[in-house]
């Protein structure tokens, strides 16, 4: 997870334990690490070249291209990743 106030909260760090205890274990990305985080890697990439310029138009335009892009992410959209590129 990324260290949004939300994922450092009180409550979360209170439950750490409970869900230690049933094998669901938390990891914090480290501070200004976008390139490991695949969500913010599929929102860049939704932004950078998957959204048109006329998904724009209106607020309901964007959502509706913003889902027919997620609905398609891993089968006609996809990421090609490498080692040696934080692409």
């Amino acid at each position: 997870m990324d260290n949004a106030r939300i994922h450092t909260a009180y409550l979360i760090r209170q439950r750490r334990g409970i869900w230690a205890q049933r094998d669901l274990h938390l990891f914090f990305l480290p501070p200004y690490s976008p390139h490991l985080n695949i969500a913010e890697t599929v929102w860049r990439h939704l932004k950078g070249g998957w959204l048109q310029p006329q998904d724009y138009a209106q607020a309901d335009d964007l959502a509706y291209a913003t889902n027919r892009c997620l609905a398609n992410f891993g089968t006609q959209l996809t990421i090609a990743s490498s080692p040696f590129n934080a692409n």
